[in-house]
């Protein structure tokens, strides 16, 4: 007796919408919560990711509030994989803590590409970047103020985003 499998390890859009989607969850609820990011601009994180996602130049996006140059709590951080398999844990959107302290901080975002975004040519990545809703300029990393902490994954196709959110000491 034999036994053949099959397995296509496809990524689309729609699989790239679904984790996006996710995301924008997490965002609303921290808006919810802390008054930021606004609609328009989840809306515009959103469509990003999807597009970054969908092409494979997403490596690790940060979303949260900064004081002196450190992430605190509220922040996300979702690391994009290729999964082995399409097997693996897909969690619901979720678990914001309410009630952090954002006195004196202000919502930002910071995004790293993968190797893949670096072996575009600049006109490749120019181009690129003028069909995305906004242009990222250069900036260093943000430190964080505490440890960073997985408590989420989540699976769409042959990728997931494993989700850690800043914690404080």
């Amino acid at each position: 007796m034999s036994f053949n499998s099959t397995y296509n390890n496809s990524f689309t859009v729609t699989h790239a919408k679904k984790l996006g989607a996710k995301v924008a969850t997490d965002l609303k609820r921290i808006q919810r919560f802390y008054g930021d990011p606004s609609d328009s601009l989840i809306a515009n994180y959103e469509a990003e990711i999807v597009e970054l996602l969908k092409d494979g130049y997403l490596d690790t996006v940060t979303y949260g509030f900064q004081r002196n140059g450190n992430w605190i709590e509220p922040t996300v951080r979702f690391t994009a994989q290729d999964l082995v398999n399409s097997f693996g844990e897909d969690d619901d959107p979720g678990r914001i803590r309410p009630g952090a302290n954002v006195d004196g901080a202000s919502f930002y975002s910071y995004l790293i590409y993968t190797s893949q975004w670096d072996n575009l040519s600049s006109e490749e990545r120019n181009q690129y970047e003028n069909n995305l809703p906004f242009r990222r300029s250069g900036a260093t990393e943000p430190g964080i103020n505490g440890y960073l902490s997985q408590d989420k994954t989540y699976t769409s196709g042959s990728k997931s985003l494993n989700r850690f959110t800043v914690k404080k000491y």
